[in-house]
Protein backbone atom coordinates (compact mmCIF):
# COMPACT_ATOMS: atom_id res chain seq x y z
CA UNK A 1 0.00 0.00 0.00
CA UNK A 2 1.71 3.50 -0.67
CA UNK A 3 2.21 6.11 2.09
CA UNK A 4 -0.63 8.19 0.65
CA UNK A 5 -3.42 5.69 0.81
CA UNK A 6 -6.02 6.44 3.57
CA UNK A 7 -5.25 4.37 6.67
CA UNK A 8 -9.09 3.86 7.44
CA UNK A 9 -8.41 1.07 5.52
CA UNK A 10 -6.23 -0.19 8.04
CA UNK A 11 -8.20 0.19 10.45
CA UNK A 12 -10.49 -1.97 12.66
CA UNK A 13 -14.53 -2.09 11.78
CA UNK A 14 -16.06 -0.13 14.72
CA UNK A 15 -18.41 -2.37 17.08
CA UNK A 16 -21.58 -2.66 15.35
CA UNK A 17 -23.74 -1.33 17.44
CA UNK A 18 -23.67 0.98 21.02
CA UNK A 19 -25.65 1.74 23.30
CA UNK A 20 -26.87 5.59 23.65
CA UNK A 21 -26.04 5.28 27.00
CA UNK A 22 -24.24 3.03 29.54
CA UNK A 23 -27.26 2.87 31.82
CA UNK A 24 -28.59 0.28 29.30
CA UNK A 25 -27.08 -2.64 30.09
CA UNK A 26 -28.70 -2.26 33.99
CA UNK A 27 -31.69 -2.89 31.78
CA UNK A 28 -30.19 -5.75 29.99
CA UNK A 29 -29.10 -7.25 33.65
CA UNK A 30 -32.53 -6.47 34.64
CA UNK A 31 -34.69 -8.04 32.02
CA UNK A 32 -32.45 -11.05 32.01
CA UNK A 33 -32.73 -11.68 35.51
CA UNK A 34 -36.51 -12.63 35.06
CA UNK A 35 -36.76 -13.46 31.05
CA UNK A 36 -33.54 -16.01 31.83
CA UNK A 37 -35.19 -18.19 35.11
CA UNK A 38 -38.56 -18.45 33.03
CA UNK A 39 -36.91 -19.55 30.37
CA UNK A 40 -35.06 -22.01 32.19
CA UNK A 41 -38.22 -23.47 33.79
CA UNK A 42 -39.82 -23.81 30.10
CA UNK A 43 -36.97 -25.50 29.10
CA UNK A 44 -36.63 -27.83 32.43
CA UNK A 45 -40.72 -28.96 32.05
CA UNK A 46 -40.32 -29.24 28.19
CA UNK A 47 -36.78 -31.00 27.56
CA UNK A 48 -36.19 -33.10 30.81
CA UNK A 49 -36.42 -37.06 30.31
CA UNK A 50 -38.42 -37.87 32.97
CA UNK A 51 -41.33 -35.33 31.56
CA UNK A 52 -43.53 -37.56 29.73
CA UNK A 53 -43.86 -39.94 32.89
CA UNK A 54 -44.68 -37.00 34.91
CA UNK A 55 -47.12 -35.53 33.45
CA UNK A 56 -50.03 -37.44 33.30
CA UNK A 57 -49.97 -38.33 36.72
CA UNK A 58 -49.83 -34.79 37.39
CA UNK A 59 -52.72 -34.10 34.95
CA UNK A 60 -54.58 -36.87 36.82
CA UNK A 61 -53.75 -36.24 40.29
CA UNK A 62 -52.42 -33.31 41.06
CA UNK A 63 -53.38 -30.54 38.54
CA UNK A 64 -57.05 -31.05 38.66
CA UNK A 65 -57.51 -30.73 42.73
CA UNK A 66 -55.15 -27.80 42.56
CA UNK A 67 -56.62 -26.01 40.33
CA UNK A 68 -60.20 -26.15 41.51
CA UNK A 69 -58.79 -25.15 44.94
CA UNK A 70 -56.89 -22.47 43.69
CA UNK A 71 -59.64 -21.15 41.26
CA UNK A 72 -62.07 -21.03 44.20
CA UNK A 73 -59.67 -19.60 46.79
CA UNK A 74 -58.61 -16.94 44.00
CA UNK A 75 -62.68 -16.54 43.65
CA UNK A 76 -63.25 -15.75 46.62
CA UNK A 77 -60.64 -13.92 47.85
CA UNK A 78 -60.92 -11.57 44.94
CA UNK A 79 -64.43 -10.57 45.44
CA UNK A 80 -64.38 -10.64 49.54
CA UNK A 81 -61.30 -8.06 48.59
CA UNK A 82 -63.35 -5.95 46.34
CA UNK A 83 -66.13 -5.70 48.23
CA UNK A 84 -64.29 -4.42 51.66
CA UNK A 85 -61.80 -2.46 49.56
CA UNK A 86 -64.46 -0.73 47.15
CA UNK A 87 -66.76 -0.16 50.04
CA UNK A 88 -64.77 1.75 52.43
CA UNK A 89 -63.09 3.80 49.76
CA UNK A 90 -66.58 4.95 48.90
CA UNK A 91 -67.63 5.85 52.23
CA UNK A 92 -64.67 7.59 53.42
CA UNK A 93 -64.36 9.45 50.20
CA UNK A 94 -67.77 10.57 49.97
CA UNK A 95 -69.45 10.59 53.52
CA UNK A 96 -68.41 12.23 56.75
CA UNK A 97 -68.89 10.55 59.81
CA UNK A 98 -67.67 10.47 63.23
CA UNK A 99 -63.92 8.93 62.86
CA UNK A 100 -63.53 9.37 59.51
CA UNK A 101 -60.33 10.75 58.76
CA UNK A 102 -58.75 8.21 61.03
CA UNK A 103 -59.88 5.73 59.63
CA UNK A 104 -59.17 6.73 56.01
CA UNK A 105 -55.47 5.95 56.82
CA UNK A 106 -56.03 2.82 59.67
CA UNK A 107 -58.01 0.85 56.55
CA UNK A 108 -54.86 0.17 55.16
CA UNK A 109 -53.20 -1.01 58.26
CA UNK A 110 -53.56 -5.14 57.63
CA UNK A 111 -51.05 -4.42 54.61
CA UNK A 112 -48.42 -4.90 57.19
CA UNK A 113 -49.33 -8.19 58.30
CA UNK A 114 -48.57 -11.11 55.83
CA UNK A 115 -51.16 -13.51 55.07
CA UNK A 116 -48.94 -16.45 56.66
CA UNK A 117 -48.79 -14.88 59.89
CA UNK A 118 -52.56 -13.69 60.16
CA UNK A 119 -53.58 -17.17 59.07
CA UNK A 120 -51.41 -19.01 62.22
CA UNK A 121 -52.86 -16.30 64.63
CA UNK A 122 -56.13 -16.83 63.49
CA UNK A 123 -56.02 -20.47 64.26
CA UNK A 124 -54.80 -19.74 67.32
CA UNK A 125 -57.32 -17.38 68.51
CA UNK A 126 -60.61 -19.79 66.74
CA UNK A 127 -58.91 -22.44 68.00
CA UNK A 128 -60.86 -25.06 70.63
CA UNK A 129 -57.83 -24.60 73.19
CA UNK A 130 -57.56 -20.59 71.56
CA UNK A 131 -59.04 -17.51 74.03
CA UNK A 132 -62.23 -17.23 71.86
CA UNK A 133 -63.97 -20.43 71.95
CA UNK A 134 -62.18 -20.81 75.84
CA UNK A 135 -64.07 -17.35 76.55
CA UNK A 136 -67.49 -19.15 74.95
CA UNK A 137 -67.47 -22.43 76.97
CA UNK A 138 -66.42 -20.29 80.10
CA UNK A 139 -69.92 -18.22 79.42
CA UNK A 140 -72.03 -20.84 78.39
CA UNK A 141 -71.41 -23.78 79.73
CA UNK A 142 -70.34 -25.98 77.15
CA UNK A 143 -67.61 -28.73 77.32
CA UNK A 144 -67.21 -30.07 73.74
CA UNK A 145 -67.61 -29.39 70.02
CA UNK A 146 -70.67 -31.98 70.59
CA UNK A 147 -72.28 -28.89 72.00
CA UNK A 148 -72.01 -26.28 69.92
CA UNK A 149 -71.06 -25.47 66.41
CA UNK A 150 -68.26 -23.17 65.66
CA UNK A 151 -66.61 -22.06 62.32
CA UNK A 152 -63.16 -23.82 61.42
CA UNK A 153 -60.35 -21.37 60.27
CA UNK A 154 -58.88 -24.34 58.51
CA UNK A 155 -61.16 -24.39 55.22
CA UNK A 156 -61.67 -23.21 52.34
CA UNK A 157 -64.33 -20.45 53.57
CA UNK A 158 -62.11 -19.68 56.62
CA UNK A 159 -58.53 -18.93 53.99
CA UNK A 160 -60.28 -16.94 51.68
CA UNK A 161 -62.14 -14.32 54.78
CA UNK A 162 -58.47 -14.53 56.47
CA UNK A 163 -56.52 -14.08 53.72
CA UNK A 164 -58.98 -11.15 52.17
CA UNK A 165 -58.59 -9.15 55.75
CA UNK A 166 -54.70 -9.16 54.83
CA UNK A 167 -55.08 -8.22 51.08
CA UNK A 168 -58.10 -5.99 50.86
CA UNK A 169 -55.89 -2.76 51.31
CA UNK A 170 -54.72 -3.01 47.58
CA UNK A 171 -57.73 -2.79 46.45
CA UNK A 172 -59.12 0.17 48.79
CA UNK A 173 -56.02 2.18 48.13
CA UNK A 174 -56.29 2.17 44.59
CA UNK A 175 -60.22 2.56 44.59
CA UNK A 176 -59.64 5.40 47.02
CA UNK A 177 -57.52 7.58 45.11
CA UNK A 178 -59.51 7.60 42.16
CA UNK A 179 -62.66 8.91 44.11
CA UNK A 180 -60.46 11.33 46.00
CA UNK A 181 -59.83 13.11 42.68
CA UNK A 182 -63.77 12.28 40.40
CA UNK A 183 -64.94 15.55 39.47
CA UNK A 184 -67.49 17.05 42.06
CA UNK A 185 -69.55 18.01 38.18
CA UNK A 186 -70.18 14.16 37.64
CA UNK A 187 -71.74 14.12 41.16
CA UNK A 188 -73.60 17.04 41.46
CA UNK A 189 -75.06 15.82 37.74
CA UNK A 190 -76.05 12.99 39.29
CA UNK A 191 -77.57 14.15 42.02
CA UNK A 192 -79.75 16.87 40.29
CA UNK A 193 -80.90 13.69 38.27
CA UNK A 194 -82.50 12.38 41.15
CA UNK A 195 -80.05 9.46 42.06
CA UNK A 196 -79.69 8.40 45.43
CA UNK A 197 -76.77 6.87 47.07
CA UNK A 198 -77.13 3.92 45.74
CA UNK A 199 -77.61 4.12 42.25
CA UNK A 200 -74.56 7.38 42.41
CA UNK A 201 -72.37 4.48 43.65
CA UNK A 202 -73.61 1.67 41.07
CA UNK A 203 -73.86 4.21 37.82
CA UNK A 204 -71.25 6.56 38.80
CA UNK A 205 -68.78 5.01 41.30
CA UNK A 206 -68.36 2.25 39.92
CA UNK A 207 -67.78 2.19 36.45
CA UNK A 208 -65.15 5.31 37.07
CA UNK A 209 -63.40 2.78 39.37
CA UNK A 210 -62.98 0.26 36.94
CA UNK A 211 -59.76 0.53 35.98
CA UNK A 212 -58.37 1.25 39.72
CA UNK A 213 -60.41 -1.95 40.86
CA UNK A 214 -58.41 -3.78 37.99
CA UNK A 215 -55.64 -2.99 39.18
CA UNK A 216 -55.53 -3.26 42.88
CA UNK A 217 -57.66 -6.69 42.55
CA UNK A 218 -54.82 -7.96 40.30
CA UNK A 219 -52.46 -7.80 43.32
CA UNK A 220 -54.93 -9.16 45.47
CA UNK A 221 -54.77 -12.38 43.23
CA UNK A 222 -51.26 -12.64 42.43
CA UNK A 223 -50.06 -12.22 46.02
CA UNK A 224 -52.85 -15.00 46.74
CA UNK A 225 -51.27 -17.23 43.87
CA UNK A 226 -47.72 -16.57 45.60
CA UNK A 227 -49.31 -17.66 49.38
CA UNK A 228 -47.81 -20.63 50.50
CA UNK A 229 -47.62 -20.32 54.30
CA UNK A 230 -51.31 -19.53 54.68
CA UNK A 231 -52.64 -22.09 52.49
CA UNK A 232 -50.51 -25.11 53.40
CA UNK A 233 -51.49 -24.40 57.18
CA UNK A 234 -55.43 -23.95 56.83
CA UNK A 235 -55.30 -26.88 54.55
CA UNK A 236 -55.79 -25.49 51.23
CA UNK A 237 -54.25 -27.73 47.92
CA UNK A 238 -53.17 -24.66 45.65
CA UNK A 239 -50.92 -24.65 42.86
CA UNK A 240 -47.77 -23.14 45.06
CA UNK A 241 -48.23 -25.25 47.58
CA UNK A 242 -48.53 -28.03 44.61
CA UNK A 243 -44.77 -26.92 43.75
CA UNK A 244 -43.26 -27.21 46.93
CA UNK A 245 -44.65 -30.65 47.50
CA UNK A 246 -43.56 -31.83 43.69
CA UNK A 247 -40.44 -30.42 44.11
CA UNK A 248 -39.37 -31.19 47.63
CA UNK A 249 -41.22 -33.89 49.59
CA UNK A 250 -41.38 -35.97 46.05
CA UNK A 251 -37.75 -34.86 44.76
CA UNK A 252 -39.12 -34.56 41.11
CA UNK A 253 -37.99 -30.88 39.53
CA UNK A 254 -39.80 -31.79 36.21
CA UNK A 255 -42.68 -32.15 37.91
CA UNK A 256 -42.27 -28.94 40.05
CA UNK A 257 -41.07 -27.22 36.36
CA UNK A 258 -44.84 -28.46 34.64
CA UNK A 259 -46.87 -27.32 37.66
CA UNK A 260 -45.29 -23.97 37.95
CA UNK A 261 -45.24 -23.39 33.96
CA UNK A 262 -49.43 -24.24 34.27
CA UNK A 263 -49.31 -21.60 36.93
CA UNK A 264 -47.25 -18.79 34.99
CA UNK A 265 -50.12 -18.94 31.92
CA UNK A 266 -52.71 -18.42 35.51
CA UNK A 267 -50.36 -15.38 36.00
CA UNK A 268 -50.29 -14.30 32.22
CA UNK A 269 -54.15 -14.55 32.13
CA UNK A 270 -54.42 -12.47 35.21
CA UNK A 271 -52.45 -9.79 34.00
CA UNK A 272 -54.20 -10.11 30.38
CA UNK A 273 -57.42 -9.80 32.16
CA UNK A 274 -56.24 -6.74 33.77
CA UNK A 275 -55.01 -5.06 30.45
CA UNK A 276 -58.05 -5.59 28.77
CA UNK A 277 -60.22 -4.34 32.03
CA UNK A 278 -58.41 -1.17 31.43
CA UNK A 279 -58.57 -0.76 27.54
CA UNK A 280 -62.19 -1.24 27.97
CA UNK A 281 -62.38 1.98 29.96
CA UNK A 282 -65.20 4.08 28.63
CA UNK A 283 -65.26 6.78 31.48
CA UNK A 284 -62.11 9.52 32.05
CA UNK A 285 -61.85 12.25 34.24
CA UNK A 286 -60.55 15.70 33.24
CA UNK A 287 -56.74 16.32 33.23
CA UNK A 288 -57.54 20.10 34.08
CA UNK A 289 -58.15 20.75 37.78
CA UNK A 290 -61.73 20.50 38.87
CA UNK A 291 -63.91 21.41 42.26
CA UNK A 292 -63.16 17.75 44.12
CA UNK A 293 -66.85 16.19 44.97
CA UNK A 294 -67.58 17.44 48.52
CA UNK A 295 -68.47 14.84 51.23
CA UNK A 296 -71.96 14.35 52.44
CA UNK A 297 -72.17 14.59 56.15
CA UNK A 298 -74.28 11.26 57.51
CA UNK A 299 -76.98 11.20 60.20
CA UNK A 300 -76.33 9.74 63.11
CA UNK A 301 -77.37 5.96 62.84
CA UNK A 302 -75.97 5.81 59.25
CA UNK A 303 -72.59 7.15 60.55
CA UNK A 304 -72.38 5.47 63.42
CA UNK A 305 -73.18 2.57 60.65
CA UNK A 306 -70.86 3.91 58.42
CA UNK A 307 -67.93 3.93 61.12
CA UNK A 308 -68.53 0.36 62.07
CA UNK A 309 -68.28 -0.53 58.89
CA UNK A 310 -64.60 0.64 58.17
CA UNK A 311 -63.11 -0.19 61.64
CA UNK A 312 -64.66 -3.74 61.60
CA UNK A 313 -61.71 -4.64 58.34
CA UNK A 314 -59.27 -2.95 61.05
CA UNK A 315 -59.89 -4.48 64.18
CA UNK A 316 -60.10 -8.03 62.28
CA UNK A 317 -57.50 -7.52 60.11
CA UNK A 318 -54.59 -5.50 61.65
CA UNK A 319 -55.82 -4.75 65.84
CA UNK A 320 -56.41 -8.49 66.75
CA UNK A 321 -53.51 -9.79 65.29
CA UNK A 322 -51.27 -7.23 66.24
CA UNK A 323 -53.01 -7.60 69.73
CA UNK A 324 -52.58 -11.48 69.49
CA UNK A 325 -49.23 -11.33 68.68
CA UNK A 326 -47.83 -8.26 71.36
CA UNK A 327 -49.59 -10.61 74.65
CA UNK A 328 -47.90 -14.05 73.22
CA UNK A 329 -44.84 -12.03 72.96
CA UNK A 330 -44.98 -10.54 76.27
CA UNK A 331 -46.19 -13.98 77.79
CA UNK A 332 -43.19 -15.99 76.48
CA UNK A 333 -40.90 -13.26 77.76
CA UNK A 334 -42.47 -14.12 81.17
CA UNK A 335 -42.38 -17.35 80.91
CA UNK A 336 -39.05 -18.37 79.44
CA UNK A 337 -37.62 -15.22 77.73
CA UNK A 338 -36.81 -14.10 74.47
CA UNK A 339 -34.94 -16.75 72.62
CA UNK A 340 -31.41 -16.05 71.88
CA UNK A 341 -31.03 -17.21 68.66
CA UNK A 342 -33.82 -14.69 67.69
CA UNK A 343 -31.12 -12.11 67.08
CA UNK A 344 -29.09 -14.20 64.71
CA UNK A 345 -32.23 -14.77 62.72
CA UNK A 346 -33.01 -11.18 62.82
CA UNK A 347 -29.11 -10.56 61.79
CA UNK A 348 -29.58 -12.63 58.49
CA UNK A 349 -33.31 -10.93 58.05
CA UNK A 350 -31.88 -7.59 57.83
CA UNK A 351 -28.56 -8.38 56.09
CA UNK A 352 -30.36 -10.13 52.87
CA UNK A 353 -33.22 -7.18 53.16
CA UNK A 354 -30.69 -4.51 53.43
CA UNK A 355 -28.35 -6.25 50.34
CA UNK A 356 -31.31 -7.10 48.17
CA UNK A 357 -32.58 -3.04 48.73
CA UNK A 358 -29.48 -2.15 48.02
CA UNK A 359 -29.08 -3.99 44.29
CA UNK A 360 -32.66 -3.60 43.49
CA UNK A 361 -32.43 0.45 44.18
CA UNK A 362 -28.70 0.37 41.95
CA UNK A 363 -30.37 -1.62 38.79
CA UNK A 364 -33.92 0.50 39.37
CA UNK A 365 -32.39 3.42 39.19
CA UNK A 366 -29.85 2.48 36.61
CA UNK A 367 -32.74 1.32 34.23
CA UNK A 368 -35.92 4.15 35.14
CA UNK A 369 -32.65 6.53 33.80
CA UNK A 370 -31.80 4.48 30.86
CA UNK A 371 -35.49 4.90 29.91
CA UNK A 372 -35.59 8.47 29.91
CA UNK A 373 -32.06 8.61 27.96
CA UNK A 374 -31.95 6.06 25.86
CA UNK A 375 -32.67 6.23 22.11
CA UNK A 376 -33.16 2.91 21.59
CA UNK A 377 -36.92 2.34 21.45
CA UNK A 378 -36.31 -1.53 22.75
CA UNK A 379 -35.49 -0.25 26.35
CA UNK A 380 -38.67 0.80 27.39
CA UNK A 381 -39.60 -2.61 26.06
CA UNK A 382 -36.64 -4.10 28.36
CA UNK A 383 -38.05 -2.22 31.34
CA UNK A 384 -41.41 -3.86 31.06
CA UNK A 385 -39.56 -7.21 31.24
CA UNK A 386 -38.05 -6.39 34.21
CA UNK A 387 -40.24 -5.20 35.98
CA UNK A 388 -42.53 -8.96 35.36
CA UNK A 389 -40.72 -10.29 38.46
CA UNK A 390 -43.29 -8.92 41.39
CA UNK A 391 -46.08 -10.30 39.08
CA UNK A 392 -44.17 -14.31 39.44
CA UNK A 393 -45.14 -16.15 42.65
CA UNK A 394 -42.00 -16.88 44.44
CA UNK A 395 -42.80 -20.12 44.13
CA UNK A 396 -42.15 -19.88 40.56
CA UNK A 397 -38.83 -17.55 40.66
CA UNK A 398 -37.03 -19.31 43.04
CA UNK A 399 -37.33 -22.39 40.61
CA UNK A 400 -36.36 -20.66 37.72
CA UNK A 401 -33.53 -18.76 39.66
CA UNK A 402 -32.40 -22.49 41.11
CA UNK A 403 -32.49 -24.13 37.67
CA UNK A 404 -29.39 -21.81 35.89
CA UNK A 405 -27.66 -20.98 39.43
CA UNK A 406 -27.65 -24.92 40.09
CA UNK A 407 -25.99 -25.19 36.60
CA UNK A 408 -22.99 -22.55 37.14
CA UNK A 409 -22.54 -24.26 40.26
CA UNK A 410 -21.85 -27.86 39.27
CA UNK A 411 -20.13 -26.53 36.17
CA UNK A 412 -17.80 -24.35 38.44
CA UNK A 413 -17.43 -27.08 41.21
CA UNK A 414 -16.67 -29.53 38.67
CA UNK A 415 -14.21 -27.54 37.05
CA UNK A 416 -12.28 -26.64 40.21
CA UNK A 417 -11.92 -30.13 41.12
CA UNK A 418 -10.85 -31.32 38.20
CA UNK A 419 -8.15 -29.10 37.14
CA UNK A 420 -7.05 -28.07 41.23
CA UNK A 421 -8.21 -30.68 43.21
CA UNK A 422 -10.37 -28.38 45.13
CA UNK A 423 -13.50 -29.47 46.48
CA UNK A 424 -16.26 -26.08 46.94
CA UNK A 425 -19.63 -28.03 46.60
CA UNK A 426 -22.21 -25.27 45.25
CA UNK A 427 -21.06 -21.82 45.76
CA UNK A 428 -23.59 -19.64 45.15
CA UNK A 429 -26.81 -21.58 46.67
CA UNK A 430 -24.44 -22.14 49.84
CA UNK A 431 -23.60 -18.88 49.64
CA UNK A 432 -27.40 -17.41 50.01
CA UNK A 433 -26.40 -15.47 46.54
CA UNK A 434 -29.05 -17.63 44.75
CA UNK A 435 -31.47 -16.03 47.05
CA UNK A 436 -30.40 -12.49 46.54
CA UNK A 437 -31.22 -13.32 42.90
CA UNK A 438 -35.03 -14.17 43.82
CA UNK A 439 -35.34 -11.17 45.48
CA UNK A 440 -34.21 -8.78 43.54
CA UNK A 441 -36.03 -10.34 40.63
CA UNK A 442 -39.54 -10.55 42.03
CA UNK A 443 -38.72 -6.79 43.79
CA UNK A 444 -37.16 -4.93 41.11
CA UNK A 445 -40.12 -3.49 39.69
CA UNK A 446 -40.58 -1.91 42.84
CA UNK A 447 -37.78 -0.31 42.59
CA UNK A 448 -38.31 0.48 38.91
CA UNK A 449 -41.52 2.22 39.09
CA UNK A 450 -40.65 4.10 42.47
CA UNK A 451 -37.81 6.15 40.78
CA UNK A 452 -39.43 6.46 37.90
CA UNK A 453 -42.22 8.17 39.86
CA UNK A 454 -39.33 10.78 41.21
CA UNK A 455 -37.59 10.98 37.50
CA UNK A 456 -40.75 12.34 36.16
CA UNK A 457 -40.42 15.46 38.51
CA UNK A 458 -37.28 16.26 36.21
CA UNK A 459 -38.40 18.27 33.29
CA UNK A 460 -37.20 16.76 29.54
CA UNK A 461 -35.89 20.54 29.10
CA UNK A 462 -33.50 19.83 31.71
CA UNK A 463 -31.89 17.30 29.95
CA UNK A 464 -31.55 19.17 26.83
CA UNK A 465 -30.43 22.55 29.00
CA UNK A 466 -27.73 19.94 30.33
CA UNK A 467 -26.38 18.31 27.12
CA UNK A 468 -26.62 21.62 25.80
CA UNK A 469 -24.22 23.11 28.18
CA UNK A 470 -21.97 20.14 27.77
CA UNK A 471 -22.82 18.29 31.17
CA UNK A 472 -22.13 14.70 30.76
CA UNK A 473 -24.06 11.83 31.45
CA UNK A 474 -22.59 11.22 35.17
CA UNK A 475 -23.01 15.23 36.03
CA UNK A 476 -26.81 14.69 34.78
CA UNK A 477 -27.43 11.59 37.19
CA UNK A 478 -25.67 13.53 40.03
CA UNK A 479 -26.61 16.99 40.32
CA UNK A 480 -29.88 16.75 38.96
CA UNK A 481 -31.66 12.87 38.58
CA UNK A 482 -30.75 12.17 42.20
CA UNK A 483 -31.07 14.76 44.11
CA UNK A 484 -34.96 15.12 42.55
CA UNK A 485 -35.59 11.56 42.97
CA UNK A 486 -34.14 10.98 46.53
CA UNK A 487 -37.13 11.04 48.42
CA UNK A 488 -38.74 8.21 45.88
CA UNK A 489 -35.37 6.50 45.70
CA UNK A 490 -36.06 6.33 50.16
CA UNK A 491 -39.60 5.26 49.44
CA UNK A 492 -38.76 2.15 47.02
CA UNK A 493 -36.17 1.29 49.16
CA UNK A 494 -38.30 1.22 52.28
CA UNK A 495 -41.06 -0.97 50.54
CA UNK A 496 -38.46 -3.79 49.25
CA UNK A 497 -36.42 -4.01 52.71
CA UNK A 498 -39.98 -4.37 54.46
CA UNK A 499 -41.43 -7.21 51.81
CA UNK A 500 -37.98 -8.97 51.91
CA UNK A 501 -38.49 -9.31 55.32
CA UNK A 502 -41.77 -11.01 54.92
CA UNK A 503 -40.95 -12.90 52.01
CA UNK A 504 -41.50 -16.60 52.65
CA UNK A 505 -41.77 -18.93 49.76
CA UNK A 506 -38.57 -18.10 47.31
CA UNK A 507 -36.71 -17.99 51.18
CA UNK A 508 -37.93 -21.35 52.26
CA UNK A 509 -36.53 -22.78 49.04
CA UNK A 510 -33.47 -21.13 48.29
CA UNK A 511 -31.74 -20.12 51.24
CA UNK A 512 -28.33 -22.08 52.02
CA UNK A 513 -28.54 -25.03 54.79
CA UNK A 514 -28.91 -24.04 58.39
CA UNK A 515 -29.49 -20.21 57.85
CA UNK A 516 -32.73 -18.70 59.08
CA UNK A 517 -34.64 -15.67 58.60
CA UNK A 518 -37.29 -14.15 60.59
CA UNK A 519 -39.84 -15.87 58.42
CA UNK A 520 -38.97 -19.04 58.07
CA UNK A 521 -38.54 -19.25 61.99
CA UNK A 522 -42.14 -18.65 61.76
CA UNK A 523 -42.96 -21.15 59.44
CA UNK A 524 -41.14 -23.81 61.48
CA UNK A 525 -42.61 -23.16 64.59
CA UNK A 526 -46.34 -22.95 62.90
CA UNK A 527 -45.17 -26.25 61.20
CA UNK A 528 -44.64 -28.26 64.59
CA UNK A 529 -48.10 -26.88 66.06
CA UNK A 530 -45.65 -24.29 68.48
CA UNK A 531 -46.28 -21.04 66.96
CA UNK A 532 -46.80 -18.70 70.20
CA UNK A 533 -43.05 -19.63 70.28
CA UNK A 534 -42.62 -17.99 66.82
CA UNK A 535 -44.40 -15.22 68.36
CA UNK A 536 -41.53 -12.18 68.45
CA UNK A 537 -40.56 -13.28 65.03
CA UNK A 538 -44.41 -12.53 64.15
CA UNK A 539 -44.16 -9.51 65.74
CA UNK A 540 -40.65 -8.07 64.39
CA UNK A 541 -41.85 -8.27 60.51
CA UNK A 542 -44.72 -6.54 61.51
CA UNK A 543 -43.54 -4.07 63.65
CA UNK A 544 -40.93 -3.66 59.78
CA UNK A 545 -44.51 -3.71 57.82
CA UNK A 546 -46.40 -1.25 59.33
CA UNK A 547 -43.57 1.74 59.01
CA UNK A 548 -44.78 1.26 54.84
CA UNK A 549 -47.77 0.83 55.37
CA UNK A 550 -48.45 4.18 57.54
CA UNK A 551 -46.53 5.88 55.00
CA UNK A 552 -49.14 4.43 52.22
CA UNK A 553 -51.64 5.42 53.84
CA UNK A 554 -51.16 8.98 55.06
CA UNK A 555 -49.72 9.55 51.64
CA UNK A 556 -53.14 12.39 50.07
CA UNK A 557 -53.76 11.33 46.79
CA UNK A 558 -53.43 14.17 44.14
CA UNK A 559 -56.05 15.97 42.92
CA UNK A 560 -55.38 15.13 38.98
CA UNK A 561 -55.35 12.29 37.19
CA UNK A 562 -51.86 10.85 36.54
Amino acid sequence: MSAGAPQSLSRRPPFPWRPSTRLAFATFIGAGLILLPLAALVMSALSLRQAAEIWPHLAAHVLPTALVQTGLLLAGVGALSAAIGVGAAWLVTQSEFPGRSALEWLLALPLALPTYITAYIYVEFMGFNGPLQGALRAATGWRSLREYWFPEPRSLPGAIVIMALVLYPYVYLSVRALFVVQSAAIIDAARTLGAGRGRLFRHVGLPLARPALAAGLTLVLLETLNDIGASEYLGIRTLTLSIYATWLNRGSLAGASQIACVMLLLVFALLLGEARLRERRRFTISAQPDRIAARRRLGRGAGALAALACLLPVLLGAVLPVGFLIAETLRLQRLAGLDAALLGQLGNALLLAMAASLIVLALGFGIAAAARRGQERFLRLLARFAGLGYAVPGTVLALGVLIPVAAIDNLVADTLRRWFGLEVGLALIGSGAALLVAYVARFLAIGINGIESGLSRVPPRVDDAARSLGASGGVLLRQFYWPLARPAIAAAGLLVFVDVLKELPATLLLRPLGVETLATTVYGHASRGVFEEGAPAALLIVLAGLVPAVILARTRPSQREP
